[in-house]
């Protein structure tokens, strides 16, 4: 029976509010942003007054702008329903200079007056990492960052920095002019269905807490593959890998949630201090305090049964690329709860599976009471939360095969979200916008967050760069395999 307020389909409805969508005429706009709202809208998450301003240095005017989130498919074709969706969508040509934004504020005001928006404005920067402090500082000294009539906040897409100095660089640039109340650091992972349960699991059910830490559990997986290759993001991706496009931000976080002790209150800020705490205390990463790294890199072979290019053959990549498309860090967290349990966070472009999960396994009995009689070994129980493709919740544990003889058999009990709620739930995007829209922080990084990771990794990303004395070897793998040969059957125990 759920609780009144608990219903699926009720959503909170935020403040009259403007979104303007920096890269307004950019891909992330067109697949995930106007998909995301246009969601919200039919299912009552946006504002009763609302509008949205794409903006970018494309030529175009509303009917263009329009047009061109149908022909991409970012809507329904038309009906009343995107229809009366469209009729708030707007464009503005825009330079990122002062005279550019001088316009823009002009155009906010008309926007703010046409539908009453109490001047409450959500800027969202779906734009190359470059442009975040040019647009940071732009918003800032064209005085749109003040909060004089209505609130004003500000989404950052990831990747946050590049590594500690540069993060720092742009934490002070938007400090300059927003408060940390008005910074949005979007990671969408966190807005996943079961990654939100995860905290409920843990903190709401007393006969999981108890085990969870070094005396029952052996090792952690994080999991987090793809099927796809670089496609359209080879500029981005050949500067970045794979290690600053899903380590420092995707599987940090969900490293986080899994280690961290329960908040006093589940708010915000003593959420965040609970994550901080986790990555402060991590081990340095060294081999001689057990921290490993494999990487690796795609090469040619078949992807869902069709024959794809290796990475080095993809458009925009260069022919003797380095960049690492496959990691496999072996992590510890020093301290009473985990000290000794091996973490691993797994990621990679061109596998067998997509895949996204968090896998708890758990130790073997003490004493193999059942050895004779067990067909193959006895394993320990195993919980898999999983994100992708399916998101359920799993346990793994032993039980008697039917007949006459004691044999053991693994079950397995689950937990699926299709089964168990009608209505959809909202896209991960989807939730992050609304959460911004409400000023709700749960689901976003905080600045010491932020540094906290980059201060975990930048060594690793040294140590990673071609040229080092320390890089560790590049190993290729087939596109459809499970990665490198040397760390496959490790990937296929926690992925397949």
């Amino acid at each position: 029976m759920q609780r009144p307020g608990c219903e699926a389909t009720a959503l909170q409805r935020p403040d009259p509010c403007l979104i303007v969508i920096f890269g307004g005429s950019g891909d992330l706009t067109r697949r995930k942003l106007i998909p995301a709202l246009h969601s919200l809208y039919l299912q009552g998450g946006l504002p009763e007054r609302f509008a949205i301003l794409g903006c970018a240095r494309t030529a175009m005017n509303d009917e263009g702008f329009r047009q061109l989130l149908i022909d991409q498919g970012s809507g329904d074709r038309p009906s009343d329903q995107w229809t009366g969706f469209a009729s708030r969508l707007h464009y503005l040509s825009l330079s990122y200079d002062d005279n550019g934004f001088a316009t823009l504020a002009d155009a906010l005001d008309k926007l703010d007056d046409t539908y009453d928006l109490a001047g409450n404005i959500l800027f969202d920067l779906a734009v190359p990492p470059s442009l975040y402090p040019v647009i940071g500082e732009l918003l800032g000294k064209s005085g749109l960052a003040g909060e004089e009539k209505g609130w004003r906040r500000i989404v950052v897409e990831k990747p946050f920095g590049h590594d500690l100095a540069s993060a720092q660089d742009l934490n002070r640039i938007l400090h300059r002019w927003f408060r940390e109340e008005q910074i949005f650091r979007i990671d969408h992972y966190l807005a996943k269905e079961t990654v939100q349960n995860l905290l409920i699991f843990r903190f709401a059910n007393a006969i999981f807490e108890p085990v969870w830490n070094r005396r029952y559990i052996a090792q952690v997986g994080i999991v987090a593959t793809e099927t796809l290759g670089v496609e359209k993001r080879a500029g981005y991706y050949d500067r970045s890998g794979v290690l600053r496009d899903m380590f420092q931000n995707h599987l940090m976080q969900l490293l986080v949630l899994t280690g961290m002790e329960p908040p006093y209150r589940l708010i915000p800020d003593a959420v965040q201090d609970e994550k901080v705490k986790v990555i402060r205390s991590l081990r340095p990463f060294t081999c001689e305090h057990g921290s490993s790294i494999i990487l690796g890199q795609y090469g040619p072979g078949r992807s869902q049964g069709e024959p794809v290019p290796g990475y080095r053959q993809e458009k925009g990549v260069h022919p003797d690329s380095r960049t690492p498309t496959f990691g496999l860090m072996r992590l510890f967290v020093d301290n009473w709860r985990w000290q000794d349990v091996p973490f691993f966070l797994i990621s990679g472009k061109r596998l067998q599976h997509k895949r996204t999960r968090i896998v708890i396994q758990f130790k073997e009995v003490p004493h193999h009471l059942f050895r004779d009689l067990a067909a193959s070994p006895v394993l320990g129980n195993r919980l898999v939360i999983e994100a992708f493709p399916e998101e359920s919740i799993r346990l793994t544990f032993q039980t008697k095969n039917p007949g006459p003889r004691l044999c053991l058999r693994p079950m397995t009990m689950e937990f699926t979200y299709r089964e168990h709620f009608r209505a959809a739930p909202l896209d991960a995007y989807a939730r992050v916008l609304l959460d911004c829209m409400l000023g709700d922080h749960m689901l976003f990084w905080r600045q010491d967050g932020i540094e906290a990771a980059w201060s975990f990794l930048t060594p690793i990303l040294r140590e990673c760069e071609p040229g080092s004395r320390s890089c560790p070897p590049l190993y290729p793998y087939p596109s459809g395999s499970w990665g490198p040969d040397i760390i496959s059957e490790t990937v296929q125990s926690f992925a397949a």
